[in-house]
């Protein structure tokens, strides 16, 4: 019920606050934002405070191990927003982000190479996103619904996968706490409005974004294991508040 309340907090906060900042700043600073482990970090705190520390690290290798399936979903729908419309590249990109996690359930690497790999693959999804295009500047405004919207399919969505969590392990549930929900909302508005590069803007700017989150993790697995809670926690944020405002200056200017 905690991490159902959280969730129900956070939504609004999360969605309204990254949609605000990319009417401001541009698209990739919302993808960017989302990059942070903002549902996924809350998610394992609460378990930390049920379970054993072999449950948790169970749960964190399955959230850092979600990276992957992040890291298709914005390749798939970046190649097919070239091409067809947001409903399109969302269903494709979900259906490759769902493959990935299945495949992922029964893959299990120790912390620190899986850590590796994850960068790696971020850092190759950086490489194959699709040369960089101006926005359009559309004629279309969004308007007065538009960010209540996103907040409400957020919510309901947020709603569903609390409901569903209790019934599944801890590996699955990490993978699921990488659901890409803020991301989907984010980027099928910004293709609806700004065309397949306003799209691909918030998709690159969640890789940039995914290195803060995949260091969360990492520091978090490492301390956990040797201290308590709190200090594993404290720890963790401190470097994902590090990484990701490195992550900020080498962001492409183009994309802000």
């Amino acid at each position: 019920m905690n991490v159902l309340v959280l969730k129900l907090i956070l939504a609004p906060v999360i969605i309204g606050s990254a949609s605000l900042a990319g009417r401001k700043w541009g698209s990739a600073v919302s993808g960017w934002l989302i990059g942070l482990p903002l549902t996924s970090g809350p998610v394992i705190f609460f378990l930390s405070l049920n379970h054993g520390v072999d449950f948790v690290m169970s749960s964190v290798l399955g959230t850092l191990s979600g990276g992957f399936s992040l890291v298709a979903f914005c390749l798939t729908y970046a190649w097919l927003a070239q091409y067809f419309n947001w409903v399109v590249a969302t269903i494709g990109s979900l259906s490759a982000f769902a493959v990935v996690t299945i495949f992922m359930q029964n893959i299990m690497v120790p912390l620190f190479p899986l850590y590796l790999l994850v960068v790696l693959a971020i850092f190759l999804g950086m490489w194959l996103m699709p040369k960089q295009t101006e926005v359009l500047s559309a004629e279309t405004k969004p308007g007065a619904w538009d960010i209540p919207v996103r907040i409400l399919i957020g919510t309901g969505f947020i709603l569903l996968l609390t409901e569903i969590a209790s019934l599944i392990g801890p590996r699955l549930t990490g993978l699921l706490a990488t659901i890409p929900l803020y991301t989907v909302i984010l980027t099928a508005f910004a293709h609806r409005l700004q065309g397949s590069a306003g799209a691909i803007n918030v998709l690159r700017g969640l890789l940039f974004g995914m290195l803060a989150f995949a260091s969360f993790f990492l520091a978090l697995g490492i301390v956990l294991e040797h201290t308590g809670l709190g200090s594993a926690f404290l720890v963790a944020i401190m470097v994902t508040l590090i990484v990701q405002g490195i992550t900020l200056q080498i962001l492409p200017k183009k994309t802000i």
